[in-house]
């Protein structure tokens, strides 16, 4: 028997995307997203969505781009500093010793040491409640080659990306648990 849990966000597992964009001193910004996924094949298009109090939802109208960072398990910490911390405040990628990088393709960095990109434009943006929906065109993939595997696309075995519980506020590795969401990244903070 099945039992009633209302209406509620419990999808398993949710991905961890880092969002990558330019802000208003045309600084690159990070972001850790879950509410994220494949929306579309043809055109090939990804939803991240997020609450307009966040510095890179404003960053993402202004420049009409954005990029997704995948990034591996070694870099749990830094993902989990990128959602607590905020770009207004603090350079993140520098804070946890990352590279930036400028798109050649969009308007917006991403995270040289991350092994797998997606350049996005901005196609569509929905207003859904508390969360603004951005619908992004994926304009290119970059992908680190040692990650690639047999049919010419990233091994998820090699990639080994995060994943998110949002129940538990964990993070996850493919089977593997990482690490404690909102606590590990607090190291640096100290850095700030």
């Amino acid at each position: 028997m099945k039992k009633s849990l209302s209406a509620n966000t419990l999808v398993y597992p949710t991905p961890v995307w880092v969002i990558g964009t330019y802000g208003e001193k045309d600084e690159a910004n990070v972001m850790t997203a879950a509410w994220a996924g494949i929306c579309c094949s043809k055109p090939p298009c990804v939803a991240v969505s997020l609450r307009e109090a966040t510095y890179s939802h404003g960053n993402i109208i202004r420049n009409k781009a954005f990029t997704v960072n995948i990034a591996t398990e070694q870099y749990a910490a830094e993902v989990d500093y990128f959602g607590i911390s905020t770009g207004r405040k603090v350079d993140k990628p520098a804070t946890c010793g990352l590279t930036p990088v400028k798109s050649e393709l969009v308007a917006a960095p991403f995270i040289k040491e991350f092994p797998l990109i997606l350049e996005c434009g901005l196609l569509k943006v929905v207003e859904i409640g508390l969360h603004t929906q951005f619908i992004g065109e994926i304009m290119d993939v970059k992908c680190d080659e040692e990650i690639i595997g047999d049919q010419d696309v990233p091994d998820i075995e090699k990639l080994r990306p995060l994943v998110f519980s949002p129940v538990s506020r964990r993070y996850h590795g493919v089977g593997d648990f990482i690490g404690d969401a909102f606590s590990m990244g607090k190291k640096y903070r100290k850095k700030t």
